[in-house]
């Protein structure tokens, strides 16, 4: 009799670890918008990133750091960094970290001792995301194009209320909306829920591409998708999605992504 409670004891052990196996990881990605106007202030941003910041953010916990720029028609100037954390309480305690961080207030001197009438930026904002559940982690393109060639179209997705936002994550999750990104080769960088940040509820995410003619075949492809029609008709995905920006960016040099 003991030796068949310790075999079900063994088993449901082996059951129960199986399932903590499987269960999802999802990381929490801080985004950061620098946003500008002067060709000073993009070379000065340009170079605190790469040779202050994103080593400092790498030692501080970030497993990624990807750092692209505004395509050069657009008008509001800005630098997108995104960070990549394994946890929440690590994505919210970076800054704290960078700001002691001996190598990073060397290195970024120029950068933090701007005086406040050459400013190197005329504004920053914060969102911090969680991944969707079933893309939990950041995926690094597999593209052929030199980065300064290649495009990112960074998306974002407002809803009207939570209830429609939910709605709008579910049509993304379970609806299957992400499998067809893949299936149809987006190259996703990331999907993310947008926890804290000034547009909310809202989601956001990243596809990149060898170049905008690239993306414009791409997204034409996806409208003609048999797949993609039936899911945009389903009634119970409609109305959540009341207002979409489009944001295309390069990534740098030194990015990770």
């Amino acid at each position: 009799m003991n030796k068949i409670r310790l075999f079900l004891l063994a088993l449901l052990s082996t059951v129960v670890l199986s399932v903590k196996a499987v269960e999802p990881v999802q990381r929490y990605y801080v985004l950061k918008v620098y946003h500008y106007k002067t060709v000073e202030q993009e070379s000065i941003l340009d170079l605190y990133f790469k040779n202050a910041y994103k080593p400092a953010i790498k030692r501080a916990g970030s497993l990624e750091v990807g750092v692209f720029r505004t395509v050069e028609q657009d008008t509001d100037k800005r630098f997108y960094v995104l960070m990549t954390f394994t946890t929440r309480s690590k994505a919210d305690a970076f800054e704290a970290i960078v700001e002691k961080d001996a190598q990073y207030l060397n290195d970024a001197k120029e950068y933090l001792d701007a005086s406040y009438d050459h400013a190197p930026y005329t504004r920053i904002e914060t969102i911090v995301l969680l991944a969707f559940k079933r893309s939990g982690t950041p995926e690094v393109p597999k593209l052929a194009a030199n980065k300064p060639d290649r495009i990112y179209e960074l998306r974002s997705y407002e809803s009207p209320t939570e209830k429609y936002h939910i709605n709008k994550v579910h049509m993304f999750n379970e609806g299957g909306e992400t499998v067809l990104f893949s299936r149809l080769k987006f190259n996703a960088v990331f999907y993310g829920d947008v926890l804290v940040g000034s547009h909310t509820p809202n989601l956001m995410y990243m596809t990149a591409f060898e170049s905008k003619a690239d993306r414009d075949q791409h997204w034409a492809t996806f409208s003609a998708d048999a797949e993609w029609k039936t899911l945009s008709a389903k009634p119970e995905y409609q109305h959540n999605v009341s207002k979409a920006d489009i944001i295309f960016l390069h990534p740098t040099e030194y990015s990770d992504f």
